[in-house]
């Protein structure tokens, strides 16, 4: 493009531009005329990250930013590209722009840009409701993201973010929590607005508890974010994740009535009974010393509150799920669990525990004062 014909355009811009922005310009145009590229982009970037840049956005991108995209860095360029985008008039223009810039950092020296724009065309593929072509591209990022030895944090949590949301979409209640888990690791959670913070942790909580496949909560448990639900209209369930950790049934019975309050819950009522009742289980023998984790069908039926004849099945599905560890005998109905899971506990959990270990302290030194005052002769010689 004509030098001249984007000084003028510069002109124009930096007249139209608010009074506290003007400066902006001026630098801008100082870079651009004397080639500081890397200068002139953190210029840019600084201007687009102001509210009030926005309705020059897309002009700038378009007639300025594409004319030596080329010579800056970029995963940059793509930052301002996505920025710009935020100013589409639909989604649909906004996925058109978007497949342009992709295609234009689909280069072997950058693809890096080319996964972190790919992931973004995505993301307005899942708002169309285009799961097939979002899952393609995700599936392609991912491809390359794993041929990475390192790569800025944002791409990463730009692909973990969406493909949480994918997950989200389709129901995959637990891919979706390991990809929001990872997303919550890639970022500074001061980043989120406090809306979006409470709104994912309520989306967390619930995939977890309604997931077939998650049943040790500990890395959700210990995140800040789930402090974000404390003293508001969702307390409830972060009480009730808590409930789950500890197989607390007289909690969860007290909280039970909440569960209404979300339709996936709701919707999975039964499925979270059993659940609980698996947790109940596996807090009933980790209580239990090392020796004595024997227990009859009676006593788990009584732990659990669950029907004699479904504690078999009760066993066996913890068993099968890895909760648990050991054997049945089905004629003496009696369960020999000699492994526990591990798992995050409360202050509770943590002072039984320090009972047992007084306790096993204790047993050693009967044992050996027993000794002693068995081998006396033995330890004379």
């Amino acid at each position: 493009m004509d030098p001249e014909v984007i000084s003028n355009f510069l002109v124009e811009q930096r007249e139209a531009a608010p009074e506290n922005l003007q400066q902006n310009f001026l630098d801008i145009e100082d870079y651009w005329d004397r080639k500081l590229w890397h200068q002139l982009t953190d210029t840019l970037i600084t201007y687009y990250h102001d509210p009030a840049s926005s309705s020059q956005r897309l002009p700038l991108f378009r007639r300025f930013i594409l004319s030596f995209a080329e010579k800056i860095n970029q995963l940059k360029f793509v930052s301002l590209g996505l920025s710009a985008a935020t100013q589409c008039s639909d989604d649909r223009e906004r996925l058109t722009f978007l497949t342009d810039l992709t295609e234009k950092v689909d280069k072997p020296s950058s693809q890096d840009a080319y996964v972190y724009s790919l992931v973004a065309a995505s993301e307005v593929k899942l708002r169309l409701q285009d799961y097939d072509g979002a899952r393609k591209d995700l599936n392609k990022a991912e491809s390359i993201l794993d041929t990475f030895d390192s790569v800025e944090t944002e791409v990463h949590a730009s692909f973990y973010r969406t493909n949480a949301s994918y997950y989200q979409g389709k129901h995959d209640f637990a891919a979706y929590y390991k990809n929001a888990l990872l997303y919550l690791a890639c970022i500074d959670l001061k980043t989120l607005s406090h809306d979006d913070t409470q709104a994912r942790a309520y989306d967390l909580s619930v995939a977890a508890l309604i997931s077939d496949s998650i049943y040790n909560f500990g890395e959700l448990l210990l995140h800040p974010i789930l402090g974000s639900l404390t003293s508001t209209e969702h307390a409830w369930l972060r009480e009730l994740l808590f409930a789950f950790n500890r197989g607390d049934l007289a909690a969860y019975n007290v909280l039970e009535n909440n569960i209404s309050k979300c339709p996936l819950l709701e919707e999975h009522k039964t499925f979270l009974w059993q659940k609980i009742s698996l947790s109940a289980l596996t807090e009933a023998v980790f209580r239990r010393p090392p020796h004595d984790r024997a227990m009859t069908f009676a006593t788990i039926a009584r732990e659990t509150h669950v029907q004699p004849q479904e504690i078999e099945i009760l066993i066996m599905k913890a068993l099968s799920l890895g909760l648990v560890r050991g054997s049945i005998d089905q004629v003496a109905e009696i369960a020999k669990i000699n492994w526990v899971q591990p798992k995050v506990l409360d202050m509770k959990q943590i002072d039984n525990m320090r009972v047992r270990l007084k306790d096993w302290d204790s047993s050693v030194n009967q044992l050996g004062h027993w000794i002693e005052g068995v081998g006396k002769d033995v330890w004379a010689a």
